[in-house]
């Protein structure tokens, strides 16, 4: 278990999830984006998005397929975000982001995300860290820019019809993979 310690966050632990943090991990998930307890921070998607954002077969997969990590982020203990690390060639993808709500605006997203960074250079000497986000999210596409990410235009549709993704409430919504060299 690797450590940091600021004095915003508290002393804050990473581990590698395993399966007997599934039923943890899906109730942070859908807490950072769907239904009303993610309106207590600023990463909800509960005004285009309704039902789950995820559930504990999508979690398990997560940590049981090959090249695939979920890191569990622990403050003082107590598992308070997550995040996918994928290994994809030349590339990681980094996804399942979540941040309890009451803890966002904290500063502990950018100690996660420099964390993952470190990690997937480190596990797999990849070039780019990429991920997907809802094209339409443009605040939350902006902090990831001033994290050096940037946004490459290509799409790819939105599941629209499987519900293990969300209930949309507009129909304009798509993925846009936004990428980060790494050095």
């Amino acid at each position: 278990m690797d450590t940091a310690t600021s004095q915003e966050t508290g002393r804050i632990d990473y581990r590698e999830a395993v399966l007997e943090d599934v039923p943890v991990l899906v109730p942070l998930v859908e807490s950072a984006y769907r239904g009303d307890a993610s309106r207590g921070g600023w990463t909800t998607e509960a005004d285009i998005l309704q039902g789950q954002r995820t559930d504990p077969e999508g979690v398990a997969a997560v940590i049981t397929t090959p090249g695939s990590r979920l890191l569990v982020v622990e403050r003082d203990g107590e598992v308070v975000a997550c995040c996918q690390l994928e290994h994809r060639g030349e590339a990681a993808y980094f996804g399942m982001f979540a941040v309890r709500p009451e803890l966002q605006g904290a500063g502990l997203g950018k100690l996660i995300i420099a964390e993952a960074e470190r990690r997937v250079s480190e596990l797999w000497d990849v070039r780019e860290m990429h991920m997907t986000v809802i094209s339409v999210r443009e605040e939350l596409i902006a902090w990831y820019e001033r994290r050096g990410y940037r946004r490459t235009g290509q799409m790819t549709p939105f599941p629209y019809g499987d519900e293990r993704f969300g209930v949309p409430q507009r129909d304009d919504l798509r993925f846009e993979l936004l990428v980060k060299p790494l050095s």
